[in-house]
């Protein structure tokens, strides 16, 4: 598959670009020669990004956190969207909202490198949904950390924690890969969440 890779030079697609190469996608430099676009930029560059290719009539594949994605709700060709591409990460949202069924509280601690832009995190947002909404969130931001995240469910007398740690961005090729294989399946419009696909 010909890939556009908007965000190449960035923390993630530095480390995703050799990875769709190695898996045999080719990476071109625009939409006119793409079949599809994978975008880790930043929330303000994200949405014209995405438009674009909606306007292309190119699908997306789209890991940049922080913007609002119900614009494309409805888009004519498929908007993937998922906070967090490590399966990892979406096995530990899973396993809390299951666990969350059983005990009594949970709070989440998400902690990720110094620049990130957001704060909650996406996938910490995301958890919170998957437990119901009304979840309190610590975010931490500070040098030495990729990406991590723990849920600590509570009842009288214990406490579960599951913890999911990035600790290269390598992580997220593979649900990636996954996304731009499943695109074809997918209806048009947004699909939110790795979750999907598995």
């Amino acid at each position: 598959m010909r890939v556009l890779l908007n965000g190449r030079r960035g923390r993630v697609g530095s480390a995703l670009g050799p990875g769709l190469e190695a898996a045999g996608h080719e990476l071109v430099d625009s939409l006119a020669d793409a079949d599809a676009m994978v975008d880790f930029t930043r929330p303000d560059a994200v949405t014209a990004n995405v438009q674009a290719a909606v306007d292309a009539g190119v699908p997306s594949v789209v890991g940049t956190t922080g913007w609002d994605t119900e614009a494309f709700r409805d888009a004519p060709v498929v908007v993937f969207y998922a906070p967090n591409f490590a399966l990892g990460a979406v096995l530990m949202m899973r396993f809390a909202a299951e666990a969350a069924k059983h005990l009594d509280a949970a709070e989440i601690i998400e902690l990720h490198h110094e620049a990130k832009v957001d704060a909650p995190s996406g996938t910490a947002k995301l958890t919170a949904q998957l437990l119901g909404g009304d979840v309190p969130i610590h975010s931490v931001r500070l040098p030495g950390l990729v990406a991590h995240q723990e849920v600590l469910l509570g009842a009288a007398g214990q406490v579960l924690t599951i913890r999911h740690d990035a600790t290269s961005r390598e992580a997220y090729t593979p649900g990636v890969l996954l996304a731009l294989e499943k695109l074809p399946s997918l209806p048009p419009g947004l699909t939110v969440g790795l979750d999907a696909l598995l």
